[in-house]
Order: structure tokens, then C-alpha cells, then sequence
């Protein structure tokens, strides 16, 4: 039992993220011993209310235990406190447990009811999962979950639906996403200037970068009328789409850049566009699978397997847009042996390299360092590893447009012999350059 008790609950809350609305869930026949609702950050005036309805069970047996059925509220270190009272047999129901805090069980519902409702006080700052419990065997349970966690703030009492540590994340958004419309209005200034010398791939950088202010605008809207009312009242719906068309965007972008297309050369060789039709259908996939985590919740039987897609799909779409990097630097070395310009193609050839391990970085950074952040920050701090995702989202986003932007003169034309020379010599030197 402990060992059942222990993957799902423990994956929910390694791969949870700490922000609750007003959610309503349908279990239906579920005989699953815990099944894991929603995580949520406590101030010191915390509430849950929590409400059932249409209970059903598998076996209406009047001398069922259903104190061994209920919900309770717990924290990620006492979960595994609790796990270790299981194994060590001092209790054989985690509802049993004098470290959980249980909000209710179906021993508290009168007999015939199918409907129970509580407001529970949370006067403990922490974070808790929200969990149903269910140690009677095969009995199956059937029900309606409406559940809404909320902190009330100080003075007038107004409640905040969005967990501690992501309350500010409205205003943390709002002004991302201005950086980004000065950073488009500066974008398009350049173009004009320099409208001789742009390419379409700039035009795509331009679409780019506003994607992803829309896409912030949309999330600050998202958040701050969860943090109002416990619903997004259909902005999730606008962030969802343009989250859509920045994600396959953004790789396209990483891909076309990698490759050379439009400044360097007009088209796409097969192997690259093989690379395109690889990512853009699993953007796709990621993006679907992002819906269907956000919108379900962990209480969901597939919800740990659809979080698994996710990270596969973006680990295998961050590997394959490396490719087109390589392969032009791998281009510009041979070139450099043939076509007798060693200066031009040196100066090309650092700037790939710059821009492969700025992707690297920027890939290891907000896949991994985030990631690892928000893992060990205390609950309270929970918007530092979005910042920290941002600031690092907004940085390689300058770096490119200041690497790539139009030229409106080429430097190429003005190199002398010397320099020629001596460029010839340091390709003769350097290594192979290898992924």
C-alpha cells in the first residue's frame, strides 16, 4: 500500500505547479488509493472550500470504514513522513496520520447524503496539496469535486486566489511584456532604417518578438483575473493560442537562423527542412500537452503521463534545432578552404559559434537551472524562477537581433591582405568544430 500510496502522489507534487483557481473535477469509478488535486501556497489566513457532490460508492455496505475515505491537506515533507509511518506499520491509512490535516471524511457525510460541503482555515504559511484518500479496497468512488483555495489579505479581507510567492506574477508579466513592445518598436525603427539591407528572416524576428508580447500580455491578464475571481474568464484561451504560435515560432525561428535562410542563402537544403517538419508537429504535441496539464490538473488519471510527453517532446525539439547550427559552421570551414575569402567566412564562422552556445545556454538555463530553482526556493519565492526564465527568454532575444540585425554597409569589402592573411592562418590552426 505505501508503495501505491507513493508514485502518484509523490510525481503530482514533484511536476505541480503552485496555482489554484475555482476548479471543478469529475471522478468517476476511480478505485485509485490517493488521487492529488491541487497545490496551493497558505499565508497565515488561508481557506479551502471544498464541496461534493454526487457521491456515489461501489459498495453501500453499512459496516464500510469510511473514516479510511476523505480528503486532507498536506506538504511535500510530510508526505514522506507519512510514507515512512506507513512502511514502519503505525498506521495503515494515511487519513490515520496525526501529520496530515484532514479536512474531511465520509464518515462526517450523514447517511443518504450525496453532497458535503466545508470551509477549512488554514492558519499554517505553507504549501499543501490538497488530497483525496481512499484505503478500503476495491471500492470504487464517484463523485463531483469543486474546490477553491484562496489567502485574504490584509485589512479588507479580499480574497487571493493565486497561491503565495505567485501573487505579484500579474505585474511580473505585465512588465515583461512592455519590454517586449519597446523592444518591437525598436526592432521595427532598425528595419526602417535600414530597409536596404533586411531580409525576411527580420520581418520574422519582428513577428516573433510580438508574438511573445501578446503572449505575456495575455498571461498577466490570465493570472490577474485568477487572482480577482478564481477564474480566467477566457483569457487562458488567447494565452493558450499565441503560447501556440510563439512556441512553434520561436524554434522555427532558432531553426531558419541556424541555417543560414534568407541572409545567407535563399533556401532550404532537404535536411534542414526534414529538421522543420520534425519540430513544427511536436511544438504541436507540446503545446496540446500543455493544455491538457494546465486545464485537468493532477487529479487526472493521464495527467503525470501527459507531463511526461511534455518534457520528452521539449527535450527532443531543443536537441534537434542544434543541428542547423552545426551544420553551417561545418559549411563555413569547408568554404573557407575553397572560395578564398577566409576573413568573411571567419567572421561568419565566430558568429555561429556564439550564437550555438548561446542556444545551449539559453536551453540549459530555462530547462534545467529554472527548473532547479523553483525546486529549491521556498514557496514564498516562487516568482524568482519566472523572472529568472524571463530575463534569460529576454536576453537571448537581444543577443539575436544584435548579432543578426541588418548591416547597412558590409564590413567584408574594407578587409586588406594582412587581414586576409592572418585569417587564413587561424582557420589553418583552429580544431574541427564538432556537436
Amino acid at each position: 500500500m505505501a508503495r501505491l500510496l507513493l508514485l502518484p502522489l509523490l510525481l503530482a507534487l514533484l511536476f505541480s505547479i503552485s496555482s489554484a483557481e475555482i476548479r471543478s473535477s469529475e471522478v468517476r469509478s476511480d478505485d485509485r488509493p490517493i488521487i492529488p488535486f491541487d497545490e496551493f501556497g497558505f499565508t497565515h489566513s488561508g481557506r479551502l472550500e471544498l464541496n461534493v457532490s454526487k457521491i456515489q460508492l461501489s459498495n453501500n455496505n453499512p459496516d464500510l470504514d469510511l473514516a479510511k475515505v476523505g480528503f486532507f491537506l498536506c506538504t511535500r515533507d510530510t508526505w514522506l513522513h507519512v510514507l515512512q509511518q506507513l512502511e514502519d506499520g503505525e498506521i495503515t491509512c494515511a487519513l490515520q496520520s496525526d501529520l496530515i490535516k484532514t479536512v474531511f471524511t465520509f464518515k462526517d457525510i450523514p447517511a443518504g447524503r450525496k453532497e458535503h460541503g466545508v470551509v477549512y482555515k488554514e492558519t499554517d504559511a505553507d504549501q499543501f496539496t490538497l488530497v483525496f484518500a481512499n484505503c478500503l479496497t476495491s471500492l470504487k468512488v464517484s463523485m463531483d469535486v469543486h474546490s477553491a483555495m484562496y489567502n485574504l489579505e490584509r485589512g479588507g479581507g479580499t480574497r487571493d486566489y493565486l497561491s503565495a510567492g505567485r501573487t505579484i506574477l500579474p505585474r511580473v508579466y505585465f512588465l515583461f511584456s512592455l519590454a517586449y513592445f519597446v523592444m518591437a518598436g525598436i526592432w521595427i525603427s532598425v528595419l526602417y532604417k535600414k530597409r536596404l539591407t533586411v531580409f525576411r528572416i527580420h520581418f520574422f524576428m519582428l513577428a516573433v518578438v510580438i508574438m511573445k508580447a501578446l503572449n505575456l500580455l495575455f498571461e498577466a491578464e490570465d493570472k490577474s483575473h485568477i487572482k480577482r475571481t478564481g477564474s480566467a474568464h477566457g483569457w487562458d484561451v488567447l494565452f493558450y493560442i499565441f503560447s501556440f504560435f510563439k512556441g512553434i515560432a520561436v524554434f522555427t525561428l532558432i531553426v531558419l537562423i541556424g541555417t543560414g535562410w534568407s541572409f545567407l542563402k535563399p533556401y532550404l537544403q532537404d535536411k534542414e527542412k526534414k529538421v522543420l517538419m520534425i519540430v513544427i508537429p511536436l511544438q504541436v504535441v507540446a503545446n496540446i500537452a500543455q493544455v491538457v496539464i494546465d486545464e485537468t490538473g493532477p487529479y487526472g488519471q493521464d495527467w503525470i503521463t501527459w507531463k511526461q510527453i511534455f518534457l520528452l517532446v521539449d527535450v527532443v525539439c531543443c536537441c534537434a534545432v542544434l543541428f542547423p547550427i552545426v551544420w553551417s559552421i561545418k559549411n563555413l570551414r569547408e568554404a573557407a578552404r575553397t572560395d578564398g575569402k577566409a576573413a568573411v567566412n571567419l567572421m561568419k564562422l565566430t558568429l555561429f559559434r556564439q550564437y550555438y552556445i548561446v542556444v545551449i545556454c539559453y536551453i540549459y538555463f530555462t530547462r534545467v537551472v529554472v527548473y532547479a530553482l523553483e525546486t529549491i526556493t521556498s514557496y514564498k519565492y516562487l516568482w524568482t524562477s519566472v523572472v529568472a526564465s524571463e530575463l534569460a527568454t529576454l536576453a537571448f532575444y537581444l543577443f539575436t537581433g544584435l548579432k543578426f540585425k541588418p548591416e547597412a554597409h558590409n564590413p567584408y569589402f574594407v578587409i586588406d591582405d594582412e587581414e586576409e592573411e592572418a585569417a587564413a592562418e587561424q582557420l589553418k590552426l583552429e580544431d574541427e568544430f564538432e556537436l
